[in-house]
């Protein structure tokens, strides 16, 4: 192979990586699959948007929630989490304060290789997502 062609397909191929940056999109719903080690309790739903003005919202479950936030990068910070007060049976209202205290404890967040958001506390397993409607 002649150097400048080698040079070329490299060049290439770096301009490539550099233009298919995955980013986390503002003002998508969520919806959680996974909690950390345990999957969501049958026909619970939980969301999670975040809006483009730093304010996070969704269902808890049970309740409506919601929370600022601040994205920089693949970190991921969310304040701390209010809710309306409605009482549910008690598994999901379990549930539901498993997922805000998971919310409190993320750190960063990525793309699994099938497209899945994973928001990672410091220790532990990550929170798992998918775009809502999918």
């Amino acid at each position: 192979m002649k150097p400048a062609l080698a040079i070329g397909l490299f060049a290439a191929t770096l301009a490539g990586c550099a233009s298919n940056a995955v980013t986390l999109e503002q003002d998508t719903a969520y919806r959680v699959e996974w909690l950390g080690e345990r999957p969501l309790i049958d026909r619970s739903h939980l969301t999670v948007t975040l809006g483009a003005d730093g304010r996070a919202y969704g269902n808890g479950g049970c309740n409506h929630w919601f929370a600022s936030y601040e994205l920089d990068g693949e970190r991921i910070r969310f304040g701390q989490v209010g809710s309306t007060r409605k009482m549910c049976a008690p598994a999901l209202m379990e549930q539901e304060q498993r997922f805000f205290d998971l919310l409190g404890k993320v750190q960063r967040w990525d793309f699994s290789e099938i497209d899945q958001l994973r928001l990672w506390p410091e220790q532990g397993k990550p929170m798992r997502l998918w775009r809502d409607g999918i």
